[in-house]
């Protein structure tokens, strides 16, 4: 069976009339040294790991907002979650100019000739559009993601997270497939380590487009050079969402730590969710299912022992930003409604919809003394876009997940997000 697919898939395909060689067909339509294997494997090994990271990253996210029952995320270090989607947003930001780089380094490849001389090679090269179709959604979906602008009439979580299996296993794939080619590209002049292994013509053709990258009209490192710094403009100016010193230069931040209500910047506000009347009525209470149901005010609250603790709001949209907030532990609350240390939970918002309005706190962080019933931040009165008049907030957990506007707590399937 394999020798007829071989023999299938290596056939050689007619070349095609001589007559249609033209414009970026021609022979020599390319001239610049640095569209080369070399070039284009050096950018390869920077944007292969940045996918891997970010990978990494958004799948960790996505098990901590969707946990199975195997899956445990810890309350501490409170930052974690803040270092990993921070990482995730800024790495896949800075990751957009390399894959122009990429791209440009090898679409001459798109006009080379004949197009495809077997059937393997045109299988070869039809995988390539699930490659660069996939890096390009991925890159293009998250930054309109943390715009908060959705276009599309998609759910934004669910392609994404599966075109990120797609885009991984399509960067791996090429890896493999290009190993070859791979490490011709990665050949160093001099090197003994680097060209072991290589045919004599093949370290001969390593070491001439060294040269050939080196004396073109530009040069290597004035190349190099460019994309570095393309690379660390696009990172500097979202870092700011994050680390303040850089807020002024944050051109592509789209939320800046110390703008908004109370210092703090805001996602969704109490107009969209909904919520400016029945947050601020008289007759709101918390209600806590248990042995020992309550129905607390927000006075009640208010007469519970209060705790301060420093804490990020750390959203999945890359920024996140730290304040002090007081209010009774979510462990004291549900201690008193009769529930065991910690037990698992489901916190709901007064609002009437979203994506959030129900979240699951597992039992690292309902255990943790960290987690509040949070009635103030920096010494203030909640601000209703800040979930007046009660929010949760817990350490290591990201923004969206953080419930604002609480109007019930009730028991979670045992296991579920534990």
């Amino acid at each position: 069976m394999t020798r007829p697919l071989d023999r299938v898939l290596g056939a050689r395909l007619p070349d095609p009339p001589t007559a249609l060689r033209r414009g970026p067909f021609a022979e020599g339509a390319f001239r610049s040294p640095l569209h080369t294997e070399r070039r284009a494997s050096r950018v390869g090994v920077w944007l292969g790991s940045g996918f891997v990271v970010c990978f990494l990253t958004g799948l960790l996210s996505h098990l901590v907002q969707h946990p199975p029952s195997w899956f445990v995320f810890p309350a501490s270090p409170v930052w974690l979650y803040q270092v990993t989607q921070g990482t995730h947003v800024m790495v896949g930001l800075a990751l957009v100019p390399l894959l122009l780089v990429k791209l440009w380094t090898v679409y001459p490849k798109l006009f080379s000739w004949p197009p495809a001389a077997t059937p393997a090679k045109a299988v070869s090269r039809l995988s390539l559009l699930v490659l660069v179709g996939s890096a390009v959604f991925m890159l293009v979906t998250g930054l309109v993601n943390i715009s908060q602008w959705y276009p599309f009439g998609f759910s934004f979580k669910v392609a994404h997270y599966w075109t990120g299996w797609v885009a991984v296993g399509a960067v791996l794939t090429h890896v493999g497939a290009l190993a070859p080619q791979i490490r011709r590209g990665l050949a160093r002049r001099g090197s003994a380590a680097s060209v072991a292994g290589l045919a004599p013509a093949e370290v001969e053709a390593a070491h001439a487009a060294t040269e050939a990258e080196e004396t073109g009209p530009v040069s290597r490192r004035a190349f190099v050079t460019t994309a570095a710094l393309a690379t660390g403009a696009v990172a500097i100016t979202q870092w700011g969402q994050t680390i303040s010193p850089l807020a002024q230069v944050s051109v592509l931040a789209p939320r800046i730590p110390g703008v908004g209500p109370q210092g703090l910047p805001v996602n969704q506000t109490a107009i969209t969710a909904g919520v400016t009347e029945s947050a601020v009525d008289p007759a709101f209470r918390l209600v806590v299912e248990g042995p020992t149901p309550l129905s607390l005010s927000l006075a009640d609250l208010q007469a519970m022992p209060q705790y301060t603790e420093r804490l990020p709001i750390a959203c999945v949209e890359g920024w996140s930003a730290s304040a002090d907030w007081t209010g009774p532990r979510l462990r004291d609350v549900l201690a008193a409604a009769g529930h065991p240390r910690g037990t698992v939970v489901h916190v709901e918002s007064i609002q009437t919809g979203g994506s959030y309005r129900v979240s699951t706190v597992g039992r690292p962080h309902a255990d943790s003394p960290k987690t509040l019933l949070a009635l103030q931040v920096n010494g203030q009165e909640l601000d209703i876009d800040h979930g007046y008049p009660v929010r949760l907030i817990a350490p290591n957990r990201p923004g969206a997940m953080q419930t604002k506007w609480l109007g019930r707590i009730a028991p979670g399937a045992a296991g579920v997000g534990s």
